[in-house]
């Protein structure tokens, strides 16, 4: 379970403070999948890099299965069992798919074990496993080894910065069957994705919504949804609410 309390955050711009995330509490329980959204500059990326590591609090504290984690750095985070994916996933010049995967593994897995895990992910095994994680591979494919990686890890915490940014449709159509696949198989883990589309937003177990780093509403997506599509145009599947 994650436990966030009276979490703060704050820039520097011109000289003066600027606070972004404002004394905020949430809990994540296990076994959910969970969707943060919100206007753009709410605080929803800087919340998920907070509980990462990435960037550090001005006050407050961030709990993993109640043990105190505020003060550990992303390497010893990552050890606990969190995991992040970023809006862009990074490319790996000269390394290739099956040492990324054994990396995130933590152990010198088989090839037929590598394989099983881009098979989960819509990948087929044999035209990738052998490949870099370079600039041969599309957005949407680096996306779902990104993915991959992250089920190798068997992680606690897995968090998902914006991962419809920068793919096709056809990639993002793909993107919704693993999160599908992923949230029906967690258990003693949990799934926080920040995100605008409305197609995460419908599977999502808890919608939570920031506005002005705090969060204003949460609820299943059939009492929030409804609300939030209300504030915009239609929306196609792969265009963000505002």
């Amino acid at each position: 379970m994650l436990e966030i309390r009276n979490l703060s955050f704050a820039v520097n711009e011109d000289e003066v403070q600027k606070e972004i995330i404002h004394d905020l509490n949430l809990t994540i329980e296990d076994g959910k999948f969970t969707v943060i959204t919100g206007p753009n500059g709410s605080g929803k990326s800087t919340l998920a890099r907070l509980i990462m590591g990435i960037e550090k609090p001005i006050s407050g504290s961030i709990l993993l299965d109640g043990e105190d984690i505020t003060g550990l750095d992303i390497t010893e985070r990552a050890k606990k069992g969190i995991s992040f994916a970023f809006q862009q996933p990074v490319r790996f010049k000269g390394i290739r798919v099956k040492d990324l995967l054994r990396l995130a593994a933590g152990k010198r897995i088989s090839v037929s074990e590598a394989c099983s895990y881009l098979s989960e992910v819509g990948l087929c095994a044999r035209d990738y496993i052998d490949r870099e994680i370079n600039s041969s591979l599309s957005g949407g494919e680096l996306k779902r080894i990104e993915i991959a990686t992250l089920l190798a890890r068997h992680t606690r915490l897995s968090l998902f910065d914006e991962p419809e940014a920068g793919i096709d449709l056809w990639s993002f159509q793909n993107l919704i069957r693993i999160f599908e696949k992923m949230r029906s198989e967690i258990r003693d883990s949990s799934i926080v994705i920040i995100s605008h589309q409305e197609r995460i937003l419908q599977i999502a177990d808890e919608i939570l919504v920031l506005a002005e780093g705090r969060i204003s509403e949460r609820g299943v997506p059939e009492e929030i949804l409804p609300r939030l599509i209300g504030q915009t145009a239609p929306v196609s599947a792969c265009q963000k609410l505002q």
